[in-house]
């Protein structure tokens, strides 16, 4: 069997930017996956996939030229309908031989072997294995019906007569098995060696690939084109930090941006630029954003962070006098920034106040009305908030009364403001900049720096491991938003499904969740929930329960990712503790206990006492009569009790989780000696409901901090 190394490479015009990498990985994955499943490369085959804008393509290693022959074995039908009572073959077998490739010579070989509980025949045969040529058409053809074509186009083929769907149009085709052509075709072309390099760089028009091996190290040399996506992204980070060291500065880091560069060019040159130091009066966030949209440009910070006139370029060519390029790009971008700083001294003559009004224009959602419907209703939310922030606080002192009723001003202000940057033109050329663009106006006008924080920060957090709101303003607001968006739509019946959450509700739900555990806050979530739901009115059905469960499923989610086992969830989340922010400490305190010795008896004993409680007739009262304890086991488990669970309810309300369950370690061997030596359900009422009592006490004292019958395996 000859074994070697292939490659196969799809040459187009140049594809979509944002998609190329994963075009890339799929083309590859897919067609190598392929020639696996047909036995024509092993599962330990290396496979390199290769995409730049114009070319997507795979090295895999070690495959065959044709796939080894598999011996099968296929069942034909029940012994009792396939043979008479003699043995001859029944028309029904000879039917089915017929349609397998078989006749009636066969009938000997057939093997009877049980199945279920008759007997049937089975077949044994040979397949022979695939050729690298018909394996290969199949694997080229699933790789492409599988890409993730992003919009798919339709051009006609040379002959001018037929046409094809694809991302883009096709000119050529590569098939090499080490230095030897694959017969395949695919979207009007045949394979060959030929290739096409850089449109302005490569030394020769095309490359006559010699070698499968050789395709990275010729596209390289006779080429210009680095054929890796990988390959060629490291050399764009490795000149940018170059070209940026230079300057004493460092590039902005942003993969996304890093990636659609990656996907644009096959030659990477770095170049520096700089437009005029009086756009750097324009907020940061805009210049950044404007030169990474619309020009993907690197623009260049200091040690500070702060922006600088200078940026980078990653350009595909690589002349020997840059200027022309570097200049030209530098007349480029000045009416952009331009525009951003034309935009920004327009939107500061007005203030946000005067702009709440117009919000009662702008349409929200059909069913919920408009955006200063819904700045009305934040505003009532954060009001709420408060009051339970304020309540949740001792001791209630005047100095804390006061600071409440301050909060309560600038949150209710901030909310009645966060919304108004909307109507700015520069948040209407760039809506990423929302909240941003409305701290920046709002400190221009003199208003409180904490108002203007929580303006800006009122959308956070944004994404995963996105910054939280920096200041108590902030983060109340930026609750109640969240909240006002998750109730209203659930209100309204607009849940996610599977993959579909138009209105990021996971996102919004995983904010609420990060800024309560992270900030600690003394908040009950179901509480939250039921304060924001009068600020709609009619408009919505009360979603209380269904955001309940939501909640609880993001929450097991969000903590599983962050390491936690699906067991300390499990024991934590049963519970559903109100207040999120004790659930780290409730984890770690699961953890710490789950590593006693101790700990596998108490959960499994833990357990059983549920059980028992559960199959109790009546209500079961959580209390102990001493006098009806008569064997020495349930005295002595009682006796314990009542000296362990006084020093574990403590550290319990003084928030020491920890050592609150690790007290509990202590009752391990009176429980154990209870099952082994006393009758729970015994036949005197008053002896059975007293041993279920003291089951009950001992119940709730180590169920404290988690349902601990869920760490039993």
């Amino acid at each position: 069997m000859t074994m070697q190394n292939l490659l196969v490479e799809l040459f187009v015009e140049e594809l979509p930017p944002k998609a190329l990498k994963k075009l890339g990985e799929s083309f590859a994955g897919t067609l190598a996956a392929s020639l696996k499943a047909s036995g024509l490369a092993g599962a330990d085959a290396v496979v390199t996939p290769f995409a730049s804008p114009r070319r997507l393509a795979v090295h895999v290693t070690g495959v065959a030229a044709k796939a080894a022959d598999k011996s099968v074995q296929q069942k034909l039908m029940p012994v009792a309908v396939a043979l008479t009572a003699d043995g001859q073959p029944t028309p029904a077998l000879l039917k089915k031989l017929a349609a397998v490739g078989a006749d009636a010579s066969v009938v000997p070989q057939l093997k009877r072997q049980p199945d279920g509980k008759a007997e049937a025949l089975f077949l044994d045969s040979v397949v022979a294995g695939a050729t690298l040529a018909d394996g290969l058409q199949k694997a080229l053809d699933e790789a492409l019906a599988r890409l993730p074509i992003p919009k798919v186009m339709t051009y006609q083929l040379a002959d001018g007569w037929s046409s094809v769907n694809f991302v883009r149009p096709a000119h050529g085709l590569v098939a090499l098995h080490g230095d030897d052509v694959v017969d395949i075709a695919t979207l009007g072309l045949t394979a060959g060696r030929t290739t096409t390099g850089h449109r302005f760089e490569a030394a020769q028009p095309t490359v006559t690939l010699r070698h499968a091996d050789t395709y990275a190290e010729q596209l390289a040399s006779e080429g210009a084109v680095i054929a890796s996506f990988d390959a060629r992204r490291a050399e764009i980070v490795r000149q940018l930090t170059a070209a940026a060291a230079k300057e004493g500065l460092k590039p902005i880091d942003d993969d996304a941006l890093l990636d659609e560069v990656t996907a644009l060019v096959e030659r990477p040159n770095v170049l520096t630029c700089q437009f005029e130091a009086e756009f750097l009066a324009v907020p940061q966030e805009c210049l950044i954003l404007t030169m990474k949209a619309n020009q993907k440009y690197f623009p260049l910070l200091d040690a500070a962070g702060k922006l600088t006139h200078k940026f980078l370029l990653v350009s595909n060519i690589a002349p020997a006098d840059p200027s022309a390029v570097v200049q030209g790009n530098e007349r480029v971008v000045r009416p952009r920034l331009a525009d951003a700083k034309f935009f920004f001294d327009q939107d500061r003559k007005k203030t946000l106040e005067s702009r709440v009004a117009g919000l009662d224009k702008v349409v929200y959602h059909g069913k919920l009305g408009t955006q200063g419907e819904r700045a009305e209703r934040v505003r009532a939310i954060s009001h709420s908030i408060v009051q339970q922030l304020s309540l949740a606080t001792l001791p209630y002192t005047v100095d804390v009364e006061d600071h409440f009723k301050l909060l309560d001003h600038k949150a209710q202000q901030a909310a009645r403001l966060a919304k108004t940057d909307l109507l700015t033109d520069m948040v209407g050329e760039f809506p990423e900049l929302q909240g941003i663009m409305g701290g920046y106006y709002a400190r221009h006008e003199g208003l409180r720096d904490g108002v203007a924080i929580a303006i800006e920060d009122h959308y956070k957090p944004r994404f995963a491991g996105d910054s939280l709101p920096r200041n108590q303003t902030g983060t109340i607001v930026a609750l109640a938003d969240k909240l006002e968006t998750l109730v209203g739509l659930f209100g309204i019946g607009q849940l996610p499904t599977g993959d579909k959450d138009p209105f990021a509700l996971r996102r919004h739900a995983l904010g609420v969740i990060r800024i309560l555990v992270e900030k600690h806050l003394p908040l009950d979530l179901a509480e939250l929930v039921r304060a924001a739901v009068p600020a709609f009115g009619e408009r919505i059905t009360d979603p209380s329960a269904a955001l309940r469960a939501f909640f609880g499923d993001r929450l097991a989610v969000s903590l599983r990712e962050q390491g936690y086992s699906a067991q300390e969830v499990d024991a934590v989340l049963a519970l559903s503790p109100s207040r999120l922010g004790d659930i780290p400490r409730r984890l770690a305190a699961v953890r710490a206990f789950s590593a006693l010795p101790q700990a596998a008896s108490l959960a499994a004993a833990n357990k059983r006492i549920g059980n028992i409680l559960k199959k109790a007739e009546g209500v079961v009262e959580a209390t102990i009569d001493p006098a009806l304890l008569q064997e020495n086991a349930e005295r002595a488990l009682a006796e314990a009790l009542q000296t362990v669970q006084p020093g574990a309810d403590q550290q319990f309300e003084q928030g020491d989780y920890t050592a609150s369950l690790q007290a509990l370690a202590a009752l391990r061997t009176p429980v154990d000696t209870f099952f082994d030596d006393v009758m729970v359900n015994a036949e005197d009422p008053a002896l059975r409901a007293n041993r279920l009592g003291l089951l009950k006490t001992l119940h709730g004292a180590m169920n404290r901090v988690a349902d601990l019958s869920r760490l039993a395996s």
